[in-house]
């Protein structure tokens, strides 16, 4: 029986479908293509992505009560063992738009996302990436997901595409991203086969009720 194909999601949240944090994306995918990992890029960036109002219509539906990209994305999320979410920065943080299809990427899928593997592309003219480096990360922190980390932190620099193409670091440390991302990926497939997944208790929920 053939083995199941490794394959990571790559999203690319810039307006700009060719710019700066595409070239980015890249990097990571030829570097993932050559370790033997597939992978599919989605570009959200332009899309009119509103975000979560707390309806909690998902836990009935099954998926997002705006049926857009987001519950497209989740279907694919749902099988893939990894993601790569890219982003601008913005006034030292990520664009909105992406934050916007976090929130309910995140918030409306329920199946269970223990050892799926997570990362976070930036790409800025100057500064204020680490800021949205930590903004990104978090969605993964909350969900058992391992983030893969790089070199440096995964950030491009430059105002268009060709400016990237000068920042060697930056490209290297998308390529490094994208072998330490086949590297887990493989590891935590292998781990499940002899192993399993970790242990999980029944979630318990702090809400202060009692005062506390």
């Amino acid at each position: 029986m053939a083995a199941t194909a490794m394959k990571v999601l790559l999203i690319n949240g810039s307006p700009h479908a060719n710019g700066c944090t595409q070239r980015a994306l890249r990097e990571v995918e030829k570097a993932l293509n050559g370790e033997g990992i597939e992978t599919e890029n989605i570009h959200i960036g332009a899309l009119d992505i509103r975000g979560c109002i707390s309806c909690k219509s998902c836990v009935s539906l099954g998926k997002c009560v705006f049926d857009d990209i987001v519950n497209d994305v989740a279907a694919k999320f749902e099988t893939a063992n990894g993601i790569v979410v890219g982003s601008p920065v913005y006034y030292a943080g990520s664009n909105g738009t992406v934050l916007s299809f976090l929130d309910r990427l995140f918030y409306s899928t329920r199946f269970d996302k223990t050892m799926k593997v997570g990362a976070c592309v930036l790409s800025s003219r100057r500064a204020g990436s680490t800021s949205a480096f930590d903004e990104i990360n978090k969605y993964f922190t909350i969900c058992s997901m391992p983030i893969v980390s790089s070199t440096y932190w995964n950030e491009v620099h430059g105002s268009a595409a060709e400016d990237v193409e000068k920042d060697l670091e930056g490209l290297q440390i998308m390529r490094n991203l994208g072998r330490n991302m086949a590297f887990m990926i493989k590891s935590i497939e292998l781990g499940k086969e002899k192993y399993g997944l970790p242990e999980k208790e029944a979630k318990k929920f702090t809400n202060f009720a009692d005062g506390l």
